[in-house]
């Protein structure tokens, strides 16, 4: 198998995997699955993991912020 066709494979995979998480965590139900409004939802949690609140945002993400 070529390398490219090797890093397409790991590229779908991750892709139906990140998939997978927005149908499990109910996004794609919740939105009716409308792309524009999860990927409008996406840009918003990339901007707060990309501002001050990153620490927060991460440890609310992970479970852990009811460990504080």
């Amino acid at each position: 198998m070529r390398e490219w066709q090797i890093k397409r494979r790991e590229r779908t995979r991750q892709l139906i995997e990140l998939g997978g998480l927005v149908v499990k965590a109910g996004l794609a139900e919740l939105a009716d699955a409308d792309r524009a409004t999860l990927y409008g939802a996406f840009l918003t949690v990339a901007a707060k993991l990309r501002g001050e609140d990153r620490e927060q945002a991460l440890l609310y993400g992970s479970g852990k912020a009811s460990e504080r």
